[in-house]
């Protein structure tokens, strides 16, 4: 799920302490990891037998270029964009489905570093016989992933978009219908300058957020850091952010309580 950079309307709540030009650029590091990060499951799924494609559903209209400039050929282009937002996720499950995918998964473009794993466990699930669906909850809320068989319309009702009761009512959704959810591990997204901090650790720290899961290394977003921090004082707005602890220290929700 996609929505092409501009200074000033992308990645806004990055600002500060990036730029708006900054958090622009991050945004199109992200799709491009995203992307990638989608080649590699593909690579891994195919020792099982499995495949994935890789697509971007974009927005806003008219945007395409952006996307074809940015991405590999061989990712293939959606336009979705519409008022409501779980319009814009149905409509692109819908036409992954459409398109004769037996399965189709919807990620966001704010884990660059999202584990490889995650998604491959996401396409296993969805390779099983019979309708169910897979969640890949954030910690925040929100999904990082949701992955359907058929396109369950009510999964996207009456949910309260962008707030930290998403994932809950999407499962409750689920319960109503009957559909069975294989729930995935959390992740984060890079949505604040905490996790904007913790990004910068996992990359330069080995700072895992799940220990146990390999996070996917991200070199376009890597590649932008090291500009970044080379060239502007990035580092220093970043640690003299006011009331947020170092990176290190939210690596793990609960060490950060501990902390505190």
């Amino acid at each position: 799920m996609a929505k092409a950079s501009c200074p000033g309307r992308t990645k806004t709540r990055l600002v500060p302490p990036l730029t708006f030009e900054e958090a622009a650029a991050f945004n199109t590091a992200f799709l491009q990891d995203v992307a990638a990060n989608i080649a590699v499951a593909d690579r891994e799924a195919r020792r099982w037998g499995g495949r994935l494609s890789g697509y971007m559903a974009f927005g806003p209209p008219r945007s395409e270029p952006f996307f074809r400039k940015i991405l590999p050929v061989s990712v293939g282009l959606i336009e979705a964009w519409h008022p409501n937002f779980g319009d814009c996720l149905f409509a692109a499950v819908k036409k992954l489905l459409v398109l004769g995918h037996s399965g189709a998964a919807v990620v966001n473009s704010d884990s660059p570093t999202l584990p490889t794993a995650l998604l491959v466990e996401a396409a296993e699930v969805l390779a099983r016989s019979g309708d169910h669906a897979v969640l890949g909850p954030s910690t925040d809320g929100g999904y990082y992933l949701l992955g359907l068989k058929k396109p369950h319309r009510r999964l996207f009702e009456d949910v309260a978009w962008s707030t930290e009761s998403v994932a809950r009512q999407t499962l409750d959704r689920a319960a109503e219908i009957g559909l069975a959810v294989h729930v995935l591990p959390s992740w984060y997204d890079v949505d604040d300058v905490a996790a904007l901090r913790l990004l910068r650790s996992e990359l330069y720290a080995g700072v895992s957020f799940t220990p146990a899961l390999t996070t996917y290394r991200a070199t376009h977003v890597r590649q932008l850091f090291d500009v970044l921090l080379r060239e502007t004082d990035l580092a220093q707005r970043l640690a003299g952010e006011p009331g947020v602890r170092e990176s290190a220290d939210v690596a793990n929700p609960s060490m950060q309580r501990a902390a505190e």
